[in-house]
């Protein structure tokens, strides 16, 4: 039992440190889907009600991997953002991250 515990434990320190080891690159960036919306100043979704789209520009990385991470495990609460960040991987989310922190607001 202290074996699979101990194995358990070094699994969860292991993908951690893979996680910290990804490193947004904003030209890689797949925002083709994101600018639709986010790219419009003054833009309001109508679904799943009237919803002022927030501009992306000029955020902090973090700020916006943490976004993406919290739709996706449904931590926030946006049917369409959870589909578009349920389908990003780990790289894709530091890749959006990296491209919308170096853009001007």
């Amino acid at each position: 039992m202290k074996k699979f515990f101990a194995l358990l434990v070094l699994a969860g320190v292991a993908n951690s440190a893979a996680a910290a080891d990804i490193v947004g690159n904003a030209k890689a960036a797949k925002v083709e889907q994101c600018i639709g919306c986010h790219g419009i100043a003054g833009y309001k979704a109508t679904f799943p009600e009237v919803y002022p789209v927030p501009m992306l520009g000029g955020q902090s990385a973090k700020y916006i991997e943490n976004a993406l991470n919290d739709y996706k495990k449904g931590n926030r609460k946006h049917p369409t953002m959870r589909g578009v960040a349920s389908s990003m991987s780990d790289q894709d989310i530091a890749n959006a991250a990296a491209y919308y922190s170096q853009q001007k607001k």
